[in-house]
């Protein structure tokens, strides 16, 4: 009996650039050119599966030899049959060959340096935020005992991350530099390199902090919501102050003395601002960010600052306006600095298959004032339990048990979804905020999210087709950074 195929929907998509049919392989998340035959072969197997089911391999032979050498049919169904995207019967392979996690390569450590804002932004997600004068800081033995937890649970890793976080972190300075001089003297002992990263709302900022981050390479983050009337609306001091004007100024200033590593902006859209492109041109253009990334917020604790459905509608028309302007600069080898779509390129350029949506537990873990070990910095002050702490170390088991429900995608749209290894169901604090279960997948997003992904499969393809320089210099090299 002859063999008899079937074309496998849920590990194909196309996308059409210009004429050109292009097929994205959902499995490895890779992109390729779909050339005539292969064109004919998937439409020829949809066409019968649409009529009756399975066409045998004697009609599919039949229907293409009279365009087709039939050597060329045959070698390419072979490869179409690899690819797992025509199926001749045979069982497929395991969608994630792991399905259990045990195994832990931590090579980050976030430190909640001060619960102490001396801001009180109105969308602000940390459950454990307090006012300056309230705020609880972190001793330095617990960011020593962390940063040795961290070489204790991965003593194998060429490079860590220690990452600054607050309220606001600058307002637990002395912490900052006395963990640093720790960790220049603690890595270097081992041969080991480490890398300082923070994000900050830029007030406490002086001309002195400024030089000694530069000095240590600090991978800088600057929270500003866009022009003044925009930022003001919910950036405030906690006596109620727009805080644009000192942060205007502090960021300018750093800006200009700043030179060991680009300096991005993280902008947070909430309810009534949805203004991407004019955003990202202050900030880009009159600021002089060297990226601008933005963060919606849909599942924040306060409801009236969530987007609404509408708003976060407009919110990825923007995004996707402001891609074809990236898109235009990118041909004319220019870069102009929107982080969310550098991200989405850098995925599909290096094919990235993500079974779990982020490094958080799994990478990288937040340790609170206390030393305790939470999912990631969103999560410190919440609810969820934690997974050990900096003495004691992880709790291997339960962590494992928690990452496992995200692996397992029986009995959700993730399982057949053609973004399920970009977006792996989401963050796990956004599905935490809105439906109380970290497992459970941001359903909210995925309509918008999968046209965000065909959409940057069409800017990559065409950056790759006529401008494929711009990947190395401005992609490739971010990346390895």
């Amino acid at each position: 009996m002859g063999a008899y195929f079937n074309l496998n929907e849920h590990n194909l998509h196309e996308v059409m650039v210009e004429g050109n049919r292009l097929l994205f392989h959902i499995p490895t998340s890779s992109l390729f050119n779909m050339d005539e035959l292969t064109a004919d072969i998937i439409d020829t197997l949809r066409k019968g599966s649409q009529i009756g089911g399975s066409t045998s391999a004697e009609e599919l032979v039949t229907t293409l030899r009279q365009t087709f050498d039939v050597a060329d049919i045959q070698e390419t169904i072979a490869e179409l049959i690899a690819l797992e995207l025509v199926s001749d019967g045979r069982p497929l392979s395991a969608e994630s060959p792991v399905n259990k996690v045990e195994s832990f390569p931590l090579s980050t450590v976030v430190l909640n340096v001060n619960t102490g804002c001396n801001l009180s932004c109105t969308y602000c997600y940390k459950e454990d935020l307090d006012t300056p004068s309230a705020g609880r800081r972190m001793e330095l033995q617990t960011a020593i005992d962390s940063v040795e937890m961290l070489l204790r649970e991965s003593p194998d890793e060429d490079l860590y991350n220690v990452v600054f976080f607050g309220g606001e972190p600058l307002s637990n300075r002395k912490l900052i530099m006395d963990v640093v001089d720790y960790c220049d003297a603690r890595f270097a002992e081992l041969g080991k390199r480490v890398d300082y990263v923070m994000t900050t709302n830029a007030t406490l900022l002086t001309d002195e902090i400024t030089d000694w981050l530069n000095e240590h390479r600090f991978g800088l983050s600057i929270s500003m919501d866009g022009p003044k009337a925009i930022h003001d609306k919910n950036r405030i001091t906690v006596g109620g102050q727009g805080t644009y004007d000192v942060v205007r100024k502090k960021a300018r200033r750093l800006l200009e003395r700043y030179s060991s590593r680009p300096v991005g902006a993280r902008v947070t859209l909430t309810r009534g601002t949805t203004q991407v492109e004019e955003i990202w041109d202050h900030l880009f253009n009159e600021m002089g960010f060297s990226e601008v990334g933005f963060a919606p917020v849909t599942s924040g604790d306060i409801a009236s600052f969530n987007l609404t459905g509408e708003e976060l509608i407009d919110v990825f028309n923007g995004m996707k306006q402001l891609g074809e302007k990236y898109l235009e600069a990118a041909l004319e080898h220019r870069n102009i600095g929107f982080s969310n779509m550098h991200q989405l390129i850098t995925d599909l350029h290096e094919g990235h298959k993500k079974s779990l949506p982020c490094g958080a537990g799994l990478k990288m873990l937040a340790v609170d004032h206390e030393g305790g070990l939470n999912l990631c910095h969103r999560f410190t002050g919440s609810d969820l339990p934690t997974f050990g702490d900096v003495k004691t170390g992880v709790q291997k088991v339960e962590l494992g048990e928690f990452l496992s429900q995200r692996l397992d995608r029986t009995d959700t749209g993730c399982s057949t979804c053609r973004i399920r290894n970009l977006c792996s169901g989401g963050c796990y604090h956004e599905s935490y905020a809105r439906y109380g279960d970290p497992a459970h997948p941001t359903y909210h997003y995925c309509d918008l999210m999968r046209d965000w992904v065909d959409f940057g499969i069409q800017v990559y393809s065409r950056i790759m087709a006529k401008n494929p320089a711009f990947i190395d210099q401005y992609i490739s090299p971010r990346r390895a950074s």
